[in-house]
């Protein structure tokens, strides 16, 4: 779980001190066109894949080593993986006529969770199918269906294979040296937010859908499973600081207080009179097949889709390259902030060509891609961190805090949610109570706005100034600040309505233009000292 003593901070402005790995960028020449193609230009042709290429596999060897340590970390990274993307499956397969269901994420979780484990050049990094491509795999059925009047998963596929080769040219063109020049924390909170709000809305759809679908018996449980599961969550995650039991039980219930509480109330319908209510349960597959009856494997017949919707399909395919784009981004970035002391070096280009090969491979299996997690990412390296020493230059030891740098935790972790593709334990999954997951989705909303800076500074709006901690020199007053948090809410909640109408599939675009208009608007707005500022 989050170290609550570290909620609030900034994982984006934490990582300045690694963002600046590369900020060589400042010297390079910008007036020539040509100059960017030359040299050490920003957009000559694979400059960062072959840095990412000579560096990082002559230390590949060294990431394959085990401890204890380790294999907690992979049992906390499958349940904050795998229960996550069963309730994204109960969603999708509402909302997507049945075409992505349980079996589907399942299997592009640990898909793609093997193939980075092995392949990526940083193996913090988490992937899963996230909330944001689930409102946009969303839309696009919508479209295709009562709009194209096409097959879904043709479409979804040539997307997919269309976002594989954008992916490809981000790679070869340095994409990564332009998001740490000019990407700020600015939307990048702006989107963690919206990943939060995801989450509780998800929550509440779950059950809306049990009202509408079961007795007002079962309703009434579902509400009770929902809250329960969720208070459970929460109260067992703050164990640490209990002043009961010894510490490395309060550690246990810390580290599985999502899985705990799930299990519970699994369990709990199982019991008495609760047993005839009629709940509505996760739909899983009886076998290795896919959720869709008409479909007897995973495998698209892409190419029968017409040529005129194959080239539209660029549009979408654009739109998920950006989205994925993004969340990789920020994702690596959290995941190896100044505070894990990383000292590896990374391969974001590289990991971006990966991911748009696992976007293709997903899309011609018929099964949903998988990309960058938040708040998994970061939670994975919070999870693997501990005391060792360093020499220092001097002679002398020094004890930091650091992280295993290692493969072991993302491969086991990816291996064991494959597992669950197989119909025993896929039957497991199936006993799971929708209104469990909507607990589930509460929890891992609180969990990612916990460490989202936009609340505490919202929370500082709602106090009275006299109580708020002295401003850096330079900053006269709060007003600019909250000002500032105010908009960020107010975007938030702009781009999620835009996720109810029909320019929905648009959304991940609307946050990158937030990038330019922090740093061109602004700018006039506010003093450069509030921008800086580390409240910010």
């Amino acid at each position: 779980m989050a170290n609550p003593e570290n909620r609030g901070q900034n994982p984006v402005s934490n990582g300045d001190c690694r963002r600046g790995e590369e900020r060589g960028n400042d010297k390079l020449p910008r007036n020539s066109i040509t100059a960017l193609f030359r040299g050490k230009g920003m957009l000559r042709p694979f400059r960062l894949l072959k840095s990412d290429l000579a560096g990082r596999p002559k230390l590949y060897h060294t990431d394959w080593f085990f401890n204890q340590l380790i294999f907690a970390s992979a049992v906390y990274l499958f349940f904050t993986n795998l229960l996550p993307g069963i309730t994204f499956a109960s969603d999708l397969f509402q909302l997507t006529g049945g075409h992505y269901g349980t079996i589907e994420v399942v299997f592009s979780t640990g898909l793609c969770g093997i193939i980075f484990a092995l392949f990526s050049a940083q193996p913090l990094t988490i992937l899963g199918v996230t909330g944001p491509f689930s409102i946009l795999s969303e839309r696009i059925y919508d479209l295709c269906v009562h709009s194209f009047h096409i097959e879904y998963l043709p479409f979804m596929a040539w997307s997919c294979i269309h976002a594989a080769w954008m992916h490809w040219l981000l790679a070869i063109f340095n994409a990564h040296d332009w998001t740490m020049d000019y990407v700020t924390t600015f939307s990048t909170e702006i989107f963690s937010l919206l990943n939060s709000v995801i989450y509780f809305h998800k929550a509440i759809q779950e059950l809306e859908r049990a009202h509408k679908n079961t007795s007002l018996a079962s309703f009434l449980y579902s509400v009770i499973g929902c809250v329960g599961t969720f208070l459970v969550a929460v109260t067992l995650a703050s164990a640490t600081k209990w002043p009961v039991f010894h510490k490395y039980v309060r550690m246990g219930l810390s580290e599985y207080a999502a899985a705990i509480s799930i299990i519970i109330f699994i369990a709990m319908p199982q019991i008495g009179e609760l047993r005839e209510l009629d709940q509505s349960k996760l739909p899983v597959s009886t076998s290795f097949r896919p959720t869709l009856p008409e479909r007897t494997h995973f495998f698209v017949r892409f190419w029968e889709l017409p040529i005129g919707w194959i080239f539209a399909a660029m549009i979408p395919g654009l739109i998920i390259t950006v989205l994925f784009f993004f969340d990789v981004e920020v994702s690596t970035i959290c995941a190896t902030i100044c505070r894990y002391n990383v000292r590896k070096p990374g391969g974001y280009a590289w990991d971006v060509a990966l991911l748009g090969l696992t976007t293709a491979i997903c899309g011609i299996l018929g099964i949903p891609p998988a990309n960058g997690l938040l708040p998994q990412a970061p939670l994975h390296s919070e999870s693997l961190l501990h005391n060792e020493k360093v020499n220092l230059d001097n002679g002398t030891e020094e004890v930091i805090r650091t992280v295993h740098e290692q493969r072991w935790s993302h491969l086991l972790h990816a291996a064991g949610i494959l597992a669950f593709v197989s119909p025993p334990l896929m039957h497991v999954l199936g006993l799971t109570p929708t209104s469990v997951l909507a607990g589930l989705f509460l929890f891992m909303g609180e969990q990612s706005l916990s460490v989202n800076p936009i609340l505490y500074r919202f929370l500082d709006v709602l106090t009275p100034s006299g109580d708020l901690p002295t401003l850096p020199e330079g900053i006269g007053r709060y007003r600019g600040i909250h000002i500032y948090t105010l908009l960020q809410i107010v975007v938030t909640g702009v781009i999620f309505a835009i996720t109810f109408t029909p320019a929905a599939p648009v959304f991940p675009v609307i946050i990158v233009m937030l990038v330019p208009i922090r740093l061109k608007i602004m700018n006039k707005f506010w003093g450069s000292e509030t921008l800086r500022c580390k409240s910010l």
